[in-house]
């Protein structure tokens, strides 16, 4: 699940101060985004369990929701379905290291995105 806010700075410093998240920076160009690690101390501490990332590049236009992300077989196809049932494609399709995303809002205005592994 990733968050994309205005100001990922003071959102980094929130959830590691509440729930003991370790944050990793990721080079976006001119700014970072946060990989947010659970704490050192639990069973899986390098599985990455969010991200929190600024509102702008590619995340300029999204809401400040958690978005997570369901796993799809044919993104084409559920991205086709999301518009035949009144849904809305709020973003293109994207890579990413491991597949493609795109995120949507359904008919009754959640969001969320779709998600292809490779």
């Amino acid at each position: 699940m990733d968050l994309t806010v205005e100001d990922a700075d003071s959102v980094r410093d929130f959830y590691a101060a509440v729930v003991g998240w370790e944050p990793q920076e990721i080079s976006m160009g001119d700014y970072a985004d946060f990989c947010m690690a659970p704490p050192r101390t639990s069973k899986n501490p390098n599985q990455p369990v969010a991200g929190i990332c600024h509102r702008r590049g590619p995340n300029a236009e999204l809401p400040p929701v958690w978005l997570v992300y369901v796993t799809v077989a044919d993104i084409d196809a559920s991205l086709d379905e999301v518009v035949n049932r009144g849904g809305q494609v709020l973003s293109q399709t994207r890579s990413s290291s491991g597949g493609h995303y795109a995120v949507i809002q359904d008919p009754a205005g959640a969001i969320c995105a779709l998600y292809q592994e490779r």
